[in-house]
C-alpha cells in the first residue's frame, strides 16, 4: 500500500513540473523599480487599471498603447492626463502636422504662435499669451499637445511641463523619439480668464550616456503647432460677440494668423485708405506674429482656426455676396459679427449706406488702438509670441530680471541658458562704444571645476564671459558683467545668459551619472540688468529702425504718402501686410494717404509699394537702385537655361584672372582683422564713402530699400518686386516673426528660390534730430562717431595734442623766465 501511495505522489509532482516548463517566458519589458522579481509560472492576467485622481496638477497616468492610434482625442472629463505607454517599446504615433478633427461640439484653438517650436539643451521655457472670449473661457477645457524629441534624451530623467497663468497642469515624461506623440491634460475649473491667457512650456533635459558640454546641444524637444491646441466643450465657445473678440482669432496650425478681406469695389477710388486703416487696425488688435491679409473681390473664403473672414461695402455692394444682411446695413453704419451659413464660422461684417459710412463704421472698430504720437510708450507688445512684454529703455534704468520674465532656477546640469527681451528706441546711436552691465546674482557649489564660465549673449552673439576660478563654490552678489552695446539694435532685442559648468564627476561620467539630482547652480531672479545713457539721434537710412519702431512713419504727426502703382488683390495685399506689421511695432496704425506721383510728396517721409517696372525713376534713385532694373529684374524660371548669375560668374572670373590668390588672401585678411578687432575698410576712412548704385539680382524676388528724399528732409522706403505675385508672396514671408528682424541696413533682399535675406549695409547716413539738443547727448554722439571713424579720431588727436603744445609754447614765452 505504501509503494502505490509513494508512485501516485512521485506521478503527481512530475506532472506539476511539466506544467511549469510549458508556462511562457516573460518578455513582457522591463518592470519599474520596486515591483517583484518572483518569476511567473504562468502567463500574466491584465490587471484593472488603478484608479485615476481627480485633476492632479502634475501627474501623467501611464496606460498601455494601442496597436492603431492614429491621433489624440478628447479625453473624459475626470482624467487628468492623456495616458502613455510604460515601456519604451516602439508605439504607433500619429505623423507630424496631422490635425485630428474635433469631437462633436467642441472648439479647438491652436496656440502655438511659430511654424515650429523646439526646446533645446538641459533647460529650456517659452512663454507666450492667448486671448480667450468670456465664452471660451467660462468652457470645460482640455490642452493637447504633440511632441517629438532626440533619441539621446534619457526618458527617466527628463520632463516636459506646462503652465497655465503659472500654474502648472500636468508633467510628461520625455520618451518619444520614435515619432510625435499627444498629451492631454485636463485644465482645472476656473483657471482660464477672459482676455491674456499665459501658457508656458518648460523643458528639463538629461542626456543618456553623454556627459561633456558638447552633448547638450544634442538635446531637443520639438512641439508640433499643429498638434498643440486647446479644446472647449460645446459650441458657445467659437461665437464671436464683440469687437474685442478680434483679439481671439489665434493661429492656425502652422502658427499663421490670416485675415481674409472681400471688399467688392476693392478697385474704385477712394476705398484703399480706410481699408488700409482697417488692416493696421486688426494687426494691432489681434497683435500676433505671423499676419497676412488676403483682398478678393469675388467670394467669401471659408472659415477656420486662425483665420477670420471680413466683409467690408455698402449694402447694395454686399447683398449679393451675403444674403442674409442685417436690414440696419441700408440705414446706417454698421460693424458687427455674423455668421457664414455654409460652416456656421463668424463672419466680421463692416457695411452702411456709402463708402462714407463703411469708413465710419471701420472707425469704431480701429478708434481703440490709435495713439498720439506725442505720447511714449513703455514696452514694446510682444506677448503674443514671448512673454512678458519687452520694456522700452530711453535712458539710465536697472530692471530687475523677475520684471523680464527670469525665474529663480537652481541647476544641476551642465550648460544653463535663459533669456529675455529689452528694447530700445529707434533713435539707439551707441553701437561702438556703450556698454550696459548685468549685475548677476548667482551661486555655484564647490564641485563646479574652474575652467566654467558665464557667458552674456546679445542677438545670438557673444558680448561678455566670465571665467569661475575658484574651487571652493561661492556667491555672487550682483557681480558686475560688463555687456558691450555693438550688437544692440533699435527696437526688440534678445539677451541670454549662459552658465557652463564642468564637475570631476563629468570628467569620470560614470554610469547614471548623466542625470544629476544634487543643484550645482543657481540663477536668482534678483539680477539686474543696467543699461547706461546712451546717445539718442535718428539715422538715415535705417532698415532697422523702421523694422524695430516703425521709425520714421511711426512718429509722424501728417498722414504718410503711400504710393502704390495699381490697386489689384496682390498689390493691396502685400501693402496690407507691410502696413500691419509696422503698426504692430509701432503700436498703433500708421496714417496714410496715397499718392498718385512722387512729385506731389515733396520732402515728406514716404513709402513706395509696387512692381519693379512701375515703380516711378526718383524713388529708385533716391534709393540708389538702378533704374536699368525696371527691365532687367526678372526672375531666374526653373526650365530657363543658360542663364549665368552675375554674382557667381564674378566669383569664378577673380579666381581665374592674375592676383586672384593674392586678392583672396587679403579678403581673408580683412574678415580675420573685422572679426577679431572690429576693424573694417569703412572704418579706416575719414568720412564715410558714397552709397553704391545697387542692382538687384535675378535670383532676389524682393527688395526693401531706404533713401532720402530729393532735398533731405525724409525718409523714402522702397519695397518693390518683380511682379505683383512676387511682391505678395515676397512679403508675406519677410514680415514673419522669424525673418522681419532681419531686415537691416540700407537694401535688404529676398529670394523665394532659397530663401535666403541678404541685407546691405549703410555706408552713408544723415544725422536726424530726434530730442532736444543738449551738451551730454553731444558728447554721447561725437564719441560713438569716434569711435566708428578710427582715422578721424587719430587725426583729430593729433590736432588737439599740437594745438596744446603750441598753446603751451606760446604761454611759457609770455610767462616764463628770459635769460
Amino acid at each position: 500500500m505504501r509503494k502505490i501511495v509513494a508512485a501516485s505522489l512521485l506521478l503527481l509532482s512530475a506532472s506539476a513540473f511539466a506544467q511549469a516548463q510549458t508556462a511562457p517566458f516573460d518578455m513582457s519589458g522591463e518592470r519599474p523599480p520596486g515591483a517583484s522579481v518572483t518569476p511567473r509560472l504562468t502567463p500574466p492576467t491584465p490587471a484593472a487599471p488603478p484608479p485615476v485622481p481627480v485633476t492632479p496638477p502634475l501627474s501623467v497616468t501611464p496606460a498601455p498603447a494601442t496597436p492603431a492610434a492614429p491621433a489624440p482625442t478628447p479625453v473624459p472629463p475626470a482624467v487628468a492626463a492623456r495616458p502613455q505607454p510604460a515601456v519604451p517599446a516602439p508605439q504607433p504615433a500619429a505623423a507630424a502636422n496631422t490635425v485630428t478633427p474635433p469631437r462633436a461640439g467642441d472648439v479647438r484653438r491652436f496656440i502655438v504662435p511659430f511654424s515650429t517650436l523646439g526646446l533645446g539643451g538641459e533647460y529650456d521655457r517659452r512663454s507666450w499669451s492667448v486671448y480667450l472670449t468670456p465664452e471660451q473661457a467660462a468652457a470645460k477645457a482640455s490642452f493637447t499637445f504633440a511632441y517629438q524629441n532626440s533619441i539621446v534624451v534619457a526618458p527617466e530623467a527628463s520632463a516636459l511641463t506646462i503652465y497655465l497663468n503659472n500654474r502648472p497642469i500636468g508633467q510628461q515624461r520625455v520618451g518619444s523619439p520614435d515619432g510625435s506623440s499627444a498629451v492631454t491634460f485636463e485644465v482645472p475649473p476656473g483657471l482660464l480668464q477672459p482676455g491674456a491667457n499665459l501658457v508656458t512650456f518648460e523643458a528639463n533635459q538629461r542626456h543618456r550616456t553623454d556627459c561633456s558640454i558638447q552633448s547638450t546641444y544634442e538635446l531637443w524637444s520639438n512641439i508640433d503647432p499643429a498638434g498643440t491646441y486647446l479644446s472647449f466643450a460645446g459650441r458657445d465657445a467659437a461665437q464671436l460677440s464683440s469687437a474685442d473678440a478680434i483679439r481671439a482669432i489665434g493661429v492656425d496650425g502652422a502658427g499663421k494668423t490670416e485675415f481674409d478681406v472681400v471688399v467688392p469695389a476693392l478697385e474704385q477710388p477712394g476705398t484703399t485708405k480706410p481699408l488700409l486703416r482697417l488692416a493696421q487696425g486688426l494687426s494691432v488688435l489681434s497683435s500676433m506674429p505671423n499676419q497676412i491679409f488676403a483682398f478678393n473681390t469675388a467670394s467669401l473664403p471659408p472659415g477656420g482656426p486662425g483665420r477670420l473672414s471680413v466683409l467690408v461695402g455698402t449694402a447694395a455692394e454686399l447683398r449679393p455676396l451675403f444674403p442674409g444682411l442685417p436690414p440696419g446695413a441700408e440705414s446706417a453704419a454698421l460693424a458687427a459679427f455674423v455668421t457664414d451659413p455654409r460652416d456656421g464660422s463668424p463672419v466680421l461684417l463692416i457695411s452702411g449706406p456709402s463708402w462714407q459710412a463703411v469708413s465710419s463704421a471701420i472707425d469704431t472698430i480701429v478708434a481703440p488702438t490709435d495713439r498720439s504720437s506725442d505720447v511714449r510708450r513703455d514696452v514694446l507688445t510682444t506677448e503674443r509670441w514671448s512673454a512678458p512684454n519687452a520694456p522700452l529703455v530711453f535712458s539710465d534704468t536697472n530692471i530687475a530680471l523677475s520684471q523680464l520674465g527670469v525665474k529663480t532656477t537652481e541647476f544641476s546640469g551642465r550648460r544653463l541658458r535663459t533669456s529675455f527681451n529689452i528694447a530700445v528706441p529707434a533713435d539707439f546711436y551707441a553701437n561702438a562704444y556703450g556698454e550696459a552691465k548685468v549685475l548677476l546674482d548667482a551661486a555655484y557649489t564647490d564641485n563646479v571645476m574652474p575652467g566654467s564660465h558665464i557667458d552674456i549673449y546679445v542677438n545670438d552673439n557673444i558680448a561678455s564671459t566670465v571665467p569661475i576660478t575658484t574651487t571652493s563654490g561661492g556667491i555672487l552678489r550682483h557681480l558686475p558683467i560688463r555687456v558691450t552695446m555693438r550688437h544692440f539694435k533699435p527696437g526688440l532685442n534678445s539677451v541670454a545668459i549662459e552658465a557652463i559648468l564642468m564637475t570631476k564627476d563629468d570628467a569620470a561620467c560614470a554610469p547614471g551619472s548623466t542625470a544629476g539630482a544634487t543643484p550645482r547652480f543657481a540663477l536668482f531672479d534678483t539680477s539686474e540688468l543696467q543699461i547706461p545713457d546712451f546717445a539718442r539721434v535718428g539715422q538715415r537710412p535705417n532698415l532697422a529702425a523702421m523694422v524695430g519702431t516703425a521709425y520714421p512713419y511711426g512718429r509722424a504727426t501728417e498722414p504718410t504718402p503711400l504710393f502704390i502703382d495699381r490697386v489689384d488683390a496682390d498689390t493691396l495685399s502685400a501693402a496690407a501686410t507691410l502696413l500691419g506689421q509696422m503698426a504692430v511695432t509701432a503700436g498703433h496704425p500708421i496714417a496714410v494717404e496715397t499718392v498718385a506721383s512722387p512729385n506731389t510728396i515733396g520732402d515728406r517721409d514716404a513709402i513706395f509699394i509696387g512692381s519693379i517696372s512701375q515703380m516711378p525713376a526718383t524713388a529708385l534713385s533716391q534709393t540708389n537702385i538702378s533704374t536699368a532694373s525696371q527691365a532687367s529684374w526678372r526672375p531666374v524660371a526653373d526650365t530657363q537655361a543658360g542663364v549665368v548669375d552675375t554674382g557667381t560668374a564674378f566669383e569664378e572670373w577673380n579666381s581665374k584672372v592674375s592676383g586672384g590668390v593674392l586678392r583672396n588672401r587679403i579678403t581673408a585678411f580683412r574678415e580675420w582683422l573685422s572679426r577679431n578687432f572690429d576693424i573694417s575698410r569703412s572704418s579706416l576712412q575719414f568720412i564715410p564713402g558714397a552709397e553704391q548704385i545697387f542692382t538687384p539680382p535675378n535670383a532676389a524676388t524682393l527688395l526693401v530699400a531706404q533713401g532720402s528724399s530729393p532735398a533731405g528732409a525724409g525718409a523714402w522706403t522702397v519695397v518693390a518686386a518683380p511682379s505683383a505675385k512676387d511682391l505678395r508672396e515676397g512679403l508675406e514671408v519677410l514680415t514673419t516673426q522669424l525673418n522681419w528682424p532681419q531686415i537691416s541696413g540700407h537694401i535688404t533682399t529676398y529670394s523665394s528660390k532659397t530663401g535666403k535675406i541678404d541685407a546691405v549695409p549703410v555706408a552713408r547716413f544723415d544725422f536726424v534730430p530726434s530730442t532736444p539738443w543738449s551738451i551730454a547727448n553731444f558728447r554721447l554722439i561725437a564719441a560713438n562717431w569716434l569711435s566708428t571713424n578710427i582715422l578721424s579720431y587719430a587725426f583729430l588727436l593729433v590736432v588737439f595734442v599740437l594745438l596744446i603744445g603750441v598753446t603751451t609754447s606760446s604761454m611759457l614765452k609770455k610767462l616764463g623766465r628770459s635769460k
